[in-house]
């Protein structure tokens, strides 16, 4: 156990001091230890643990040591030597327990937020979450009934037909006689695939893939060569439609962008009067009593130093008062709703994905709202759920790399501008079960134990950002909900030719699941 726990902090980059080693072979817990470190790495910016440290950070970890039983309670106890902790831990077990009610009470549940802490990154951090990615993407594709005759690479051998193989594409090229080849490996091995050009709809299928993607192909031939005559991706689909049982609705917004000279203050200013009841006729004031749910995706805040030359273009210049200003709108907002936010790429927090919650360091301010929840981007959220009733699941995703991973990369929605239309590029996402399926599409800190882009569970909401354009649309019944921004079109944007979408907040109501745009521009 002891080296275990020692071999688990190097993993993570950090060190240990004696009576740390000592007091976790005695916890004997390796999620525990693996929680400590996680919140260490974040609170307190240091690679030597040690039980000062800890000490000095109780108050932020306590929640970490709430959830154990009594007798690694007692340890606790012991290595700190302190009957206040020991106090401070009995109240955080009653305020933990008095949470779990409230969160039930208010039908909601944080599903994943995972939080990677800070470490040294190396390659076998990166084979690592390519393999996890294969083994879980294999495990589906193997369900498929199509892909009869599945063996591996290294299995494949003489002339062979109608078997199949899963594999990631680690590379595409177009041959001189216009034929596609794929260079597809798995676990055991890798081997060449020509999609031929002939073989029209399959071939026009094919011009979609994505390097990394990892699909089930249908071939024939050879161990030196093989022909696909049919490929699959893994894919995401709900049988039916999950629905409340009450009539409650939820919001969707992200990219205030507070801050920035272009936020449009004006309208967020009523947006959040709209919801305390201003300016509303008789039946919304009746709808604003059942809202319960707001979702705010990322790049709350425009930031400091997001971009070159950033600092000519914000009307506030320090993120800590972008934040003030941020809590001061979301302190207007009635209490009876649950606000959900991750963070984007302007907020401040890593660019590097799974992005941790806003922190205090920054954001004190949003800490103290009691029904605002800070959650890492991406995070899955199930809301309207019962002791015995599925919620419904919605899943949070800033966007970063929907661009640089999807739209430039599949020549039918690079052609169609699809950044207009951002929905038709999620529906990809969902197809490879993956968030940012290409490497070196965006910013990552790759998981040895686990690839957190990965849609294990499937959502009945996907709610995405960044992209600044309102747009709704609906895949294998899971509903793709797109936000609008509130920041006029940036110099950057007009460069581009991109024209965002002001101010537009779907509202859906979740008994029905119809779905409004409302408009507050």
């Amino acid at each position: 156990m002891e080296n275990n726990i020692i071999k688990l902090f190097i993993e993570k980059g950090f060190l240990l001091d004696k009576d740390m080693v000592d007091f976790l072979k005695e916890l004997g817990d390796e999620s525990v230890a693996s929680e400590i470190i996680d919140k260490i790495a974040i609170i307190s910016q240091q690679k030597m643990i040690t039980k000062n440290l800890v000490y000095e950070n109780i108050e932020k970890i306590k929640p970490v040591f709430s959830t154990l039983d009594n007798e690694k309670k007692r340890i606790i106890e012991k290595f700190f030597v302190n009957v206040s902790i020991s106090l401070e831990i009995k109240k955080e077990i009653i305020e933990e327990k008095e949470e779990i009610v409230a969160r039930k009470q208010k039908g909601f549940r944080i599903l994943s937020s995972p939080l990677v802490g800070l470490k040294k990154i190396v390659v076998k951090d990166f084979v690592k979450n390519f393999r996890n990615r294969y083994n879980f993407l294999q495990k589906i594709l193997q369900q498929k009934t199509e892909l009869d005759g599945l063996t591996s690479i290294d299995k494949i051998s003489g002339n062979n037909f109608n078997f199949s193989v899963i594999g990631m594409v680690s590379d595409k090229r177009i041959t001189k006689n216009k034929n596609l080849i794929l260079e597809v490996e798995d676990l055991t091995g890798k081997i060449k695939l020509l999609i031929n050009k002939n073989k029209e709809e399959i071939f026009e299928k094919a011009k979609g893939i994505l390097l990394d993607d990892i699909l089930g192909f249908k071939c024939s031939g050879s161990r030196d060569f093989l022909f696909c005559n049919d490929f699959f991706y893994p894919d995401c689909f709900l049988e039916q439609k999950n629905k409340a049982d009450e009539e409650v609705y939820a919001l969707f917004t992200s990219d205030f962008h507070v801050g920035s000279k272009n936020f449009l203050e004006d309208s967020l200013e009523r947006f959040v009067g709209w919801l305390g009841g201003k300016n509303c006729d008789e039946k919304q004031k009746e709808i604003l009593k059942k809202i319960k749910y707001l979702f705010v995706v990322g790049d709350s805040v425009d930031g400091v130093g997001a971009y070159p030359g950033q600092e000519k273009d914000l009307k506030i210049k320090d993120i800590k008062k972008q934040y003030e200003r941020l809590a001061d709108f979301y302190n207007k907002i009635p209490k009876h709703i649950n606000i959900f936010q991750c963070a984007g790429q302007h907020d401040g927090v890593r660019v590097a994905i799974p992005q941790p919650p806003i922190g205090e360091d920054f954001a004190e301010p949003l800490h103290k709202i009691d029904n605002l929840f800070l959650v890492t981007n991406p995070s899955l959220i199930e809301i309207e759920a019962g002791e015995d009733k599925q919620g419904i699941k919605v899943l949070m995703y800033h966007g970063a790399g929907i661009i640089t991973c999807i739209i430039n990369e599949i020549e039918e929605l690079r052609l169609s501008n699809a950044q207009t239309t951002p929905a038709k590029a999620v529906k990809q996402l969902l197809l490879r079960r993956h968030l940012a399926p290409t490497h070196g599409g965006f910013v990552y800190i790759p998981d040895a134990k686990e690839d957190y882009m990965l849609i294990k569970d499937i959502p009945d909401i996907i709610t995405t950002g960044d992209l600044h354009k309102a747009d709704v649309d609906m895949y294998n019944n899971i509903l793709i909900i797109c936000n609008s921004c509130w920041q006029s079109q940036t110099a950057f944007e007009e460069k581009v030719g991109n024209q965002p979408d002001y101010c537009k907040v779907p509202i859906l109501n979740l008994k029905t699941r119809e779905i409004k745009i409302l408009d507050f521009e």
